[in-house]
């Protein structure tokens, strides 16, 4: 039997096989969407509860998105690294983890669909909403440090599962706060199955069969190839996770960005037409409300995708990082959504409006890959080669560091002992996603993702007071070290919190 064949089979059987369960999910989408997406006012009640979140927290920690950026780049470039501490991660390596998880087909594909359904003024909106996402994930991510546990092996653990569980139990609310936390993981734990998993898989194989249509008829062996890589990276756990992730992020991101810079210079001179384009619409009533339509369907549903500002789930990777100072690691933090979404996803949509490959065609016609393929290709003919092998490196990615998201919250429902089988599950739906129709699955999963924030937020909302005043503490501390190291005669005695 040749290998064409063997692939039709394959993915027949595939298919034919899922098809029942799609059904059953395909239900369940029904049912849960009308409720996750209920509008108020034409704006989905999810999109409220995250831009106010955004909002809420930014204000709670006074502008830390901005006046601790210099700092969050001193973090980063290792200043206060000492591998000496408790953890299982760098600074470095826990932000490029979670920021592979977030760095993926939002930024390509998403851009370019909100681009097609919200007009070019989308790009504002989404950008606003990155802004605000960089208070909320430097909140997520300090309380999932403040709150982590060590295990008895001297692994680490953490996440809003625990400082949900236990941050609300220290405030008199345990009951809410194991409520919060069990609903959190099971969600995680849909979204690390579906989105975090069967869609890159399902989505990357398209991008590759796209430019390589030779490939078409082999999904089952992409998805075996596939599966193995990640298998390969997965049972080492998060130290493998990191150290893979601290190589292949910044090596992905550069080529993209040099990519995106080489469009731009290309088309230097309508550079300004094209920024004044995306902020002028964006306050234009009909841009307006595509801009919103823009951050719902890839700004918000899959902003949280993208960024994970909200959802939580970086609070999980940066509860691994070797640092005794829960604010110094929820400050790096703050450049996630920055380099995800006012980085790379700007430079997404300048190269496509630059371009102008944005309604040329019928956008039923065209996915989000294929318009972002179109702007690469307009610059250098061998430019999508290039977005597809970013495009599976950013899958990858993304697939590895969701199957620890999603690890970490299966051992907290269960225990230690059950890894094992939710590895086993991971890769199963990893290669389902390469070679079966799995629609509502994803679907689902988008679902899962939105209502992630629902108890993360709440939790973030009522432990907000604490990271405030351990923020004040903490750029205490500094001052006063560095006025020791500077003039010891001058330092006071002690560190009153300022």
């Amino acid at each position: 039997m040749s290998f064409f064949a063997i692939s039709g089979t394959i993915e027949n059987i595939s298919n034919d096989w899922f098809a029942p369960i799609d059904t059953v999910f395909s239900h369940l989408v029904n049912v849960i969407e009308p409720i996750v997406l209920f509008e108020i006012g034409g704006i989905p009640l999810i999109v409220l509860w995250v831009l106010g979140g955004g909002i809420f927290l930014t204000l709670r920690v006074k502008f830390i998105n901005i006046w601790g950026f210099k700092h969050a780049l001193d973090v980063l470039r290792g200043k206060y690294d000492n591998h000496e501490e408790e953890g299982d991660v760098s600074h470095f390596q826990a932000m490029a983890t979670a920021l592979s998880a977030t760095v993926g087909l939002g930024n390509i594909a998403g851009v370019a669909i909100a681009i097609e359904l919200g007009g070019t003024g989308a790009v504002f909106w989404m950008t606003l909403a990155g802004v605000l996402g960089m208070s909320t994930k430097f909140v997520e991510c300090t309380l999932g440090q403040k709150y982590r546990l060590t295990k008895p092996d001297g692994a680490i653990a953490g996440g809003p599962m625990y400082y949900l569980s236990q941050g609300l139990a220290a405030r008199g609310l345990p009951k809410l706060g194991r409520g919060l936390a069990a609903m959190f993981a099971a969600l995680c734990v849909g979204a690390a199955l579906g989105g975090g998993n069967m869609f890159q898989a399902n989505q990357s194989f398209a991008a590759v069969a796209t430019v390589i249509p030779a490939l078409e008829n082999y999904s089952w062996l992409y998805g075996l190839l596939l599966t193995l890589m990640v298998a390969l990276v997965i049972v080492g756990g998060i130290s493998r996770i990191g150290t893979v992730a601290s190589k292949l992020i910044p090596a992905m991101l550069a080529i993209y960005i040099a990519c995106c810079l080489w469009i731009i210079a290309t088309h230097a001179g309508d550079l300004p037409h094209a920024i004044a384009k995306i902020v002028t619409e964006a306050f234009v009533p009909q841009a307006v409300g595509g801009g919103f339509v823009g951050i719902l369907v890839q700004g918000i549903r899959r902003s949280i995708f993208s960024n994970g500002a909200g959802s939580g789930s970086a609070a999980i990777a940066h509860s691994a990082a070797k640092t005794p100072e829960p604010i110094r690691q929820g400050i790096l933090a703050i450049l996630e959504p920055f380099i995800d979404t006012v980085l790379i996803c700007n430079l997404t949509a300048i190269a496509i409006v630059i371009t102008q490959v944005y309604g040329s065609s019928d956008p039923a016609s065209i996915n989000g890959i294929e318009l972002t393929a179109a702007a690469f290709g307009s610059a250098v003919s061998w430019f999508p080669f290039v977005l597809t092998g970013v495009v599976f490196l950013f899958a990858f990615s993304t697939i590895v560091s969701w199957s620890y998201y999603g690890e970490q919250c299966w051992v907290y429902l269960f225990n230690p002992n059950s890894a094992i089988a939710f590895k086993i599950l991971f890769l199963s739906c990893l290669f389902l996603g390469s070679v079966a129709n799995v629609g509502a699955v994803l679907n689902f999963s988008d679902m899962m993702l939105l209502l992630m924030t629902i108890p993360n937020l709440i939790g973030c909302f009522l432990l907000s007071g604490e990271v405030s005043a351990d923020l004040k503490d903490y750029f205490n501390t500094l001052q006063w070290e560095k006025t020791i190291a500077l003039s010891p005669e001058k330092a006071p005695k002690t560190k009153a919190r300022i």
